[in-house]
């Protein structure tokens, strides 16, 4: 049968099916290497051209015979694609392979804020393979730097994988108190309760476990400063909900569902929005203190700023024993004044307190990256909630009494000797993001020494008691008035009763 009896249609049909097979061929192909491919791309062209011309001068029959609008739009896609292509590899091959490294290094970023987790192995992997092609095809150039964003990246998750199926480190209202259901403290001198709106995030700490400028520590606070979409890390997991909030999930099991509602998990219209965080990587003095100026100059009303620095300062006293002994009564009376620290309470001043800063940077800098006591002051005149997490917090103390305005909540963690921060970050942070995981590598326990089942009892078990000793807080008389205007307020509420642990 000649061309000319066969149906336009048909004509159509077959040129597209060819030109979607020799398509498939080519969309993966590496950009660099463009000498090897280009007898590829000419045999595609070539059909992308008959194909093109041929809807062009049967357009009126085609449309006639059921042809799409956005059929040819499909058509022009590809041709532009393919355009692109050969433009990307007209580039310098080593180039383009350094672009390709660099936005997988950057979506692993997005997905860790995002905590899609799954995503970030899979990407992890592609940003191996790559990388060993590269080495392989440009022999002559040094890849030294991106092999060490392979390394910082699988220290990082390697060092945050324990425990990491037991609960998320975001707010969960499956696993939390619903912030309608938080306990009522009455309000003191008729002042409003603070909402925490905006946060500062700065960690220092010489061969501390980081990816690009998002240090594990601040990660983590990060995290716990976010609302988990309702149910999303169940979902994500394959797990049902459950109305209970004494119900723990995990990141085991059974695998997911194959398609999951990104969107819909990012966003929950059902909770309250996000508060702001500014994640500074080794800021230096003026930078920080210009950015705590942006903020509390914008800063709502009834807001508060949460202040985290995590940094060496000094050798300070030894870490105190922990002990179940008289929690309740040591609790309440740390929380009778708005300045609660976890070290020895019988350590006082010494004079030479206030010549203790934090080196938010390397020494050599000298004092630019030095943060003293006294820079956070003047800005005391809006609500503030400072976590010191150093052997040097002690100095810290200094602010309370020296406001300008506004009382400041001040957290503090010990001055132990020897440091407390190690491979798995900071023991202080960890015991404010994920007390469980603390006690766990108190006791030299790893995530797989652990048996769910014990940890699922173990979480249930805190959870009850920070639960009790909330409502024990709401209802003392002696709550200093600075903590019952931010206990209504569910993140700060969460930090400050997993602080009760260490006091």
């Amino acid at each position: 049968m000649s061309q000319s009896n066969i149906p336009v249609n048909e004509i159509y049909c077959s040129l597209v099916d060819k030109a979607d097979k020799k398509f498939s061929k080519i969309k993966n192909l590496p950009y660099y290497e463009r000498n090897r491919y280009d007898t590829y791309f000419c045999k595609v062209f070539k059909v992308y051209t008959q194909l093109w011309k041929f809807q062009q001068e049967n357009r009126q029959k085609l449309v006639e015979a059921g042809l799409k609008r956005w059929e040819i739009g499909e058509i022009a896609s590809r041709i532009a694609q393919l355009y692109f292509g050969q433009y990307m590899r007209t580039g310098e091959d080593v180039n383009l392979a350094n672009k390709q490294l660099r936005f997988l290094a950057r979506f692993i970023t997005v997905c860790l804020v995002l905590n899609r987790r799954e995503m970030v192995h899979q990407l992890v992997n592609q940003l191996t393979v790559l990388l060993d092609e590269c080495k392989r095809t440009f022999q002559e150039t040094d890849f030294k730097e991106w092999k060490l964003v392979v390394q910082e990246i699988v220290r990082f998750l390697k060092a945050d994988s324990a425990y990491i199926n037991i609960r998320p480190l975001r707010y969960s209202i499956v696993l939390d108190l619903h912030p309608d259901l938080l306990p009522q403290v009455a309000a003191y001198d008729g002042k409003k309760n603070l909402r925490l709106r905006d946060a500062i995030l700065s960690t220092f700490h010489l061969n501390e476990v980081k990816y690009s400028e998002l240090t594990l520590d601040a990660f983590r606070m990060l995290q716990c400063l976010e609302w988990e979409p309702s149910g999303s890390f169940y979902q994500a997991s394959g797990i049902p909900l459950s109305s209970t909030s004494t119900t723990i999930g995990q990141n085991g099991g059974g695998p997911g569902p194959s398609r999951i509602n990104y969107s819909q998990d990012i966003t929950d219209p059902t909770l309250p929005p996000n508060p702001r965080k500014a994640v500074l990587y080794h800021p230096s003095a003026t930078h920080l203190l210009a950015v705590l100026a942006t903020i509390s100059e914008e800063l709502s009303p009834d807001g508060v700023i949460l202040i985290y620095l995590s940094a060496s300062g000094t050798d300070g006293q030894a870490m105190p024993s922990l002990s179940s002994a008289n929690i309740s009564e040591n609790m309440i009376r740390n929380f009778r004044s708005h300045s609660i620290s976890t070290s020895n309470p019988s350590s006082s001043h010494s004079d030479g307190d206030h010549k203790i800063c934090l080196y938010m940077g390397t020494r050599r800098n000298g004092g630019l990256n030095c943060i003293y006591p006294c820079d956070l002051i003047p800005f005391t005149r809006r609500p503030l909630l400072i976590i010191i997490d150093s052997d040097g917090s002690k100095a810290f103390k200094a602010i309370k009494g020296a406001e300008k305005g506004e009382p400041a909540a001040i957290l503090l963690s010990p001055c132990s000797s020897p440091p407390i921060h190690h491979a798995s970050g900071s023991l202080f942070t960890m015991f404010l993001t994920s007390p469980l995981q603390a006690f766990y590598l108190l006791l030299g326990f790893s995530g797989s020494d652990s048996e769910m089942g014990l940890c699922h009892k173990a979480e249930k078990l805190l959870s009850a008691s920070l639960n009790d000793w909330g409502l024990t807080l709401a209802a003392s008389d002696n709550l200093d008035p600075l903590w019952a205007r931010l206990l209504s307020d569910p993140f700060i509420r969460r930090l400050l009763l997993r602080l009760c642990v260490l006091l």
